[in-house]
């Protein structure tokens, strides 16, 4: 080691845990209930806990019911609004019909749910996380899986801090920190960068679909006191979707705010298409309009959602660590709710780690994980869903809602269809530009519609500007010598953040342009790119958005 370079330092625990978000942290509180001489940590790479969540969100209090079966009464936020209302709604350009409860199972309906901020939730779990002894380091960002020699996993390093764009250290470089443990637990949600090295590594995906993704984005709006009916859910499909399949939520929360949102499955064929662009179409429609005219939006976020459901969750252990949450994909897609699931995730693996390590193991594979998961609610919920999803990708928005009813209501029943059908990767979708119509979208007013930009400057986000782009391209030549003559290089568009740019378009010498500063970690270009040509990597810790009550 010369003199100018600084060794990694190191900490010991019993359990590390990689990202705060609702599966971590009950994995961690479950933890310290079970033993409190255990010594557990939580790397955040967000500057506080609840800083990356994103979420609509309408929370089944399943989960936090097992794990504080007080929670109403300590002070959780997320106790403040109960659902009151449930409403789905067929929307065309300029009307919408009900969907009638009847036609729908009742696990459908909302009933003894809540809605809020997930972020404040996770928040107020953090609290009772280091009341209960569990280290907390927001702002550090899980950079590198470390390993023993026979492979397991050791533990993870956080990132460098004080590495310049090129490369070279400035003056206020500091090396990451390793944080060695018996067993480590990755929640970093939907496409975490680490999670896809241990899928990689352990071929943990070699017994289950591809996983499939949707893109949420998501505003808060104070509205008119006079239109707010706190704990009314509203869900749409239809309009302004053509192609492609999605649909909105836009929920009455505390505080005379709404949080609405879009979200649009990223297996849409036209390279045109322009998500963002789609979700202020959305709120033009008149229904919508009526809701937020004489509001204000206050907020502004973005974050991809599993979306495949059971047949594509990977094998859940391997030897050193786990998956739990979003990392695995516990989403329950037509109850657009994986919340619950991903917390119930993290309880169950805290539940393995805890008898592993009681009865002297460590960094084996915790098969009894894989085992209590698929006996326990989550999968039995899923298992009522496993169709809905691949039956509207396959038969579009009209045909494959009402299949996937008829399925969701025979499994209900227990004469469920004897099928699970299956998945293709959201990039193979990705067709010609030239064959399919440019869309034309309207410019926004302002008011109701806005731009990316000023839409990303409500999200707070920030990197530090003279650091390494963690949106590394493979290979550098591909976007214009591949996706922007073939699909005029669709990142231009399935970006909700305006981080790539074409330059020079009409010359002869076209460049794209990455804005890293705009990154808002939502994951879709590592998704989507049909060329598979772009790696998201996480930056310096605290850097991203800082969503403040998201």
């Amino acid at each position: 080691m010369s003199d100018n370079e600084i060794a990694r330092e190191s900490m010991e625990y019993d359990v590390v845990i990689v990202g705060g978000g609702p599966a971590g942290l009950s994995a961690a509180i479950r933890l310290k209930q079970l033993d409190a001489d255990l010594t557990v940590c939580i790397l955040e790479k967000g500057s506080e806990i609840g800083a990356h969540i994103l979420s609509g969100a309408v929370v089944d209090p399943i989960a936090l019911d097992e794990l504080f079966p007080e929670w109403r009464d300590m002070g959780c936020p997320m106790a403040e609004t109960p659902v009151t209302e449930n409403h789905h709604w067929v929307l065309t350009k300029g009307k919408k019909w009900s969907i009638p409860h009847f036609t729908t199972p009742k696990w459908m309906h909302n009933k003894g749910t809540y809605t809020g901020s997930l972020g404040s939730m996770c928040r107020w779990l953090g609290e009772q996380a280091e009341g209960l002894g569990v280290e907390i380091f927001p702002g550090f960002a899980g950079a590198e899986i470390l390993y023993h020699e026979n492979g397991s996993v050791k533990g993870v390093a956080t990132g460098d801090m004080g590495i310049a764009k090129d490369g070279s250290k400035k003056a206020d470089y500091q090396p990451g920190m390793e944080l060695h443990a018996k067993y480590t637990l990755f929640a970093e949600g939907a496409r975490g960068h680490l999670t896809k090295q241990l899928k990689a590594k352990f071929d943990l995906e070699a017994d289950c679909q591809p996983q499939v993704y949707g893109l949420g984005m998501k505003e808060l709006w104070d509205i008119d006191p006079a239109k707010h009916v706190p704990g009314r859910v509203i869900h749409t499909q239809g309009w302004p979707l053509d192609d492609a399949w999605g649909g909105g939520f836009l929920y009455h929360q505390a505080g005379g705010q709404v949080a609405l949102g879009f979200v649009v499955a990223l297996d849409y064929e036209n390279p045109h298409m322009f998500p963002f662009e789609e979700f202020q179409r959305w709120k033009q429609h008149p229904e919508i309009r009526a809701i937020l005219e004489g509001g204000k939006r206050v907020s502004y976020g973005a974050r991809v959602i599993n979306e495949g459901g059971i047949q594509s969750i990977p094998k859940l252990a391997f030897p050193g660590g786990a998956l739990i949450g979003c990392s695995a994909g516990f989403v329950n897609v037509p109850r657009i709710k994986g919340s619950h699931t991903a917390m119930k995730s993290g309880m169950v693996a805290a539940d393995s780690v805890n008898l592993a390590i009681s009865s002297g193991r460590a960094n084996d594979e915790m098969s009894d994980y894989q085992e209590a998961i698929n006996d326990s609610w989550i999968i039995k919920e899923l298992k009522l869903v496993q169709n809905a999803e691949p039956a509207v990708a396959k038969f579009g928005g009209v045909y494959g809602t009402v299949l996937a009813g008829i399925d969701m209501w025979m499994r209900t029943l227990k004469i469920g269809l004897p099928i699970m059908m299956k998945h293709e990767a959201d990039h193979t979708h990705m067709g010609r530009a030239d064959i399919y119509p440019k869309i034309n979208y309207p410019k926004p007013d302002g008011v109701i519609s806005f731009d990316r930009l000023s839409s990303v400057f409500l999200s707070n986000t920030n990197h530090e500007e003279d650091q390494p782009v963690h949106l590394q391209l493979k290979d550098e030549s591909v976007p214009t010598s591949i996706n922007l003559p073939l699909y005029d290089e669709p990142a231009q568009r399935y970006c909700p953040a305006g981080v790539y740019e074409i330059v020079d378009a009409e010359t002869s010498d076209p460049r794209l342009v990455i804005n890293a500063q705009n990154c808002v970690h939502c994951k879709t270009c590592d998704i989507k790119d049909p060329t598979q040509n772009i790696n998201w990597v996480v930056p310096e810790g605290g850097g991203g958005p800082n969503y403040p009550n998201m």
